[in-house]
């Protein structure tokens, strides 16, 4: 099982690799913009006032949530979160996606749960692929000069 979820993460790995070369020298936030798929978490985490953090000396571990997986969203969740009102509700959210650490693919395992910066677990499963609270890894390891982003299929929601 170990074996089947590495080379599935690993294959997933390289598959992004050209949409992240050369992003080992770059923060999280410079990679994710230069990604081109994370508009909305960088307009998201600009709003929440979290860039300097992301951008700061960590290590940190990014759960990080795609355009599509932002438009998955019920109709005007997006909008709403991004009203300066909602900013604390909107920080809660997307620190739940950011793991203190570098947590790369290989130190997971199944059923594992890891703290969030919000303060909840998250719960990783590694059959039959990489899931983060039901959300699919689609891309793993991607190294940043302050961490690591795992490329997630949906937005994860703190309890």
């Amino acid at each position: 099982m170990f074996r089947r979820t590495y080379l599935a993460l690993t294959a997933a790995a390289l598959i992004s690799g050209p949409a992240f070369a050369g992003s080992a020298g770059k923060d999280i936030v410079d990679t994710a913009v230069g990604a081109g798929d994370f508009e909305t978490l960088v307009a998201a985490a600009k709003a929440a006032d979290l860039v300097d953090t992301l951008k700061g000396e960590g290590p940190y571990t990014v759960f990080a949530p795609t355009d599509e997986a932002f438009a998955a969203l019920p109709d005007g969740t997006v909008e709403s979160l991004l009203k300066p009102e909602n900013k604390d509700q909107l920080a809660s959210i997307l620190t739940y996606h950011v793991v203190p650490g570098k947590v790369m693919s290989g130190d997971l395992s199944n059923n594992m749960t890891a703290t969030t910066a919000q303060g909840g677990d998250l719960t990783i499963m590694t059959e039959d692929g990489v899931t983060v609270n039901g959300a699919n890894v689609v891309s793993a390891d991607i190294e940043a000069s302050n961490g690591v982003i795992h490329v997630i299929d949906a937005v994860i929601i703190p309890e």
